[in-house]
């Protein structure tokens, strides 16, 4: 990931949408914490019923019935409860993947950006070797070593996104740093503590905010393939890639047992990515066109 203030690349479609209609990304995003919030509690049926008498029902648009409204899948369980039960769990793996990584990223950022010297090289090359490890290689290790569960999914997630975190915030610090408000008050005798919690920390919160909801959507995505994989949620437990990669089979008979949690999937993090993309706009003039 580059640094947030690099030269405005060329106008696309997407952007040009978030520009017109920055209130559909919002609102996607709104739609998607409040499913996460609430979960199964908003969920017409248990997400993890079955009823092989009612399986592979079709959804209402297909001749389905309004009982399940987008249908069932193969073992009769309703889609629209899973859908809401996987919704949960994309929201507690994302925001406290995203909370934890920002906690260490931005600790780690302070230190080394601030401190500098030889503490700033060795956090440095900490943050550049943890980058170096792929996601999938090191979901594959500690599941081999601790198994399955949300817990590990989180902690993977973590690790893979912290040095990223480090790296973006290190630079804004160095950059608060130098500013003229900073060495007049470390001139005028204010300790480093007082200096880090009133000019400095204050500086990167729009970063904060613009990393941590770009790297939700990268949560999201990463917990969904680990799941579609086999080494995330473990079951029953709902999860948008496990439904995707159980409903695979059926593309031919039951198209919308992969297509409906792709589709949440999807649009879930195409609008994190476009809010985090709205967002740096408005923190950063630089990018506005």
């Amino acid at each position: 990931m580059t640094a947030i203030a690099s030269a405005p690349p060329a106008a696309t479609a997407g952007t040009l949408a978030v520009k017109r209609f920055p209130w559909v990304s919002g609102g996607i995003m709104a739609v998607f914490v409040l499913c996460g919030v609430l979960g199964p509690g908003i969920a017409p049926h248990d997400p993890d019923r079955l009823d092989l008498s009612k399986s592979l029902l079709p959804p209402v648009f297909a001749g389905g019935q309004w009982a399940y409204p987008l249908g069932t899948d193969q073992l009769g369980r309703d889609i629209l409860s899973r859908l809401l039960a996987g919704a949960q769990v994309s929201f507690l793996v994302g925001a406290g993947a995203v909370v934890l990584a920002g906690a260490i990223g931005l600790v780690v950022a302070l230190v080394a950006g601030y401190a500098g010297g030889r503490l700033d090289t060795v956090l440095t090359r900490i943050a550049d070797s943890s980058m170096a490890f792929p996601v999938v290689l090191l979901a594959i290790v500690l599941v081999a070593i601790y198994g399955q569960s949300i817990a590990m999914v989180v902690l993977v997630l973590v690790l893979a996104v912290w040095p990223q975190y480090a790296r973006v915030l290190r630079s804004e610090v160095l950059r608060a740093k130098g500013q003229d408000f900073v060495t007049m008050s470390a001139v005028m005798g204010a300790g480093r503590r007082w200096i880090v919690t009133r000019h400095v920390l204050p500086n990167l919160v729009p970063t904060l905010l613009v990393l941590a909801t770009l790297q939700l959507g990268f949560a999201i995505i990463a917990e969904g393939s680990l799941s579609f994989l086999g080494i995330g949620v473990p079951p029953p437990a709902a999860s948008w890639g496990s439904m995707l990669a159980d409903g695979r089979s059926y593309l031919s008979t039951a198209w919308w047992l992969p297509l409906l949690p792709g589709l949440a999937l999807s649009i879930t993090v195409l609008a994190a990515n476009l809010l985090g993309d709205r967002l740096r706009e408005l923190f950063d003039p630089a990018t506005r066109r």
